[in-house]
């Protein structure tokens, strides 16, 4: 099962990574640039979640992570230089793969170490946002974490999907292959679909009393 499950985090890292490439490539950034961009962008949320559950941070002695974002970003580079637009569509789908692959993987990670359902769907959530609000911070976007459409939310449903699914029985692999799709999913169509969660009354200006 480590074997595998090191691969889920590998493929989440490299698409993380090419996120992060695309944001590099979208700023005007330099060679050092897309590389600190990748790496914040792919490996952000899984170290805040390792320190968290006072574990190694997942990165320090296994630096094949860092193999993996050099080669997406490189491979990402690449393939940029041979378009005449930016592809913001790409970015936001890569995003979305992202999010889907770490909050999964955070979520098996904080169960295998005892964290209570709440406290795994939590940790599942912060990896999947965390190293993309990093990136857009630096980049000083809004972070897509905060903007109206599910982002967030997408995670925290993917992850009771994940919850439920363990809770009647079914195998580890399962249980992630559900909550990566549901999260997905979700995310997919809120951006198609521009879906949020309205909190205030919409009004066209704040008066004060």
């Amino acid at each position: 099962m480590e074997t595998w499950l090191h691969w889920v985090d590998l493929a989440g890292v490299a698409v993380f990574a090419v996120a992060g490439t695309l944001m590099a490539y979208k700023k005007h950034m330099d060679g050092f640039g897309v590389v600190v961009l990748a790496s914040v962008t792919a490996i952000g949320g899984g170290t805040l979640r390792d320190m968290i559950l006072d574990l190694p941070v997942f990165w320090v002695q296994d630096p094949s992570f860092f193999y993996v974002i050099f080669i997406a970003a490189f491979s990402t580079i690449i393939w940029l230089r041979s378009k005449d637009t930016f592809p913001l569509r790409y970015l936001f789908f890569a995003d979305a793969f992202g999010l889907a692959f770490f909050n999964v993987m955070g979520l098996q990670k904080a169960m295998t170490y005892g964290a209570s359902p709440l406290v795994a769907i939590a940790l599942g959530t912060m990896t999947g946002v965390f190293g993309g609000l990093i990136r857009d911070v630096i980049c000083r976007e809004i972070p897509m974490v905060l903007k109206g459409e599910l982002y967030a939310t997408a995670c925290i449903i993917g992850g009771a999907s994940y919850i439920l699914s363990f809770q009647l029985g079914l195998s580890t692999l399962s249980c992630m292959i559900i909550g990566f799709f549901i999260t997905l999913t979700c995310r997919l169509c809120a951006m198609k679909w521009h879906w949020h969660l309205p909190v205030f009354n919409p009004h066209d200006s704040v008066k004060d009393d």
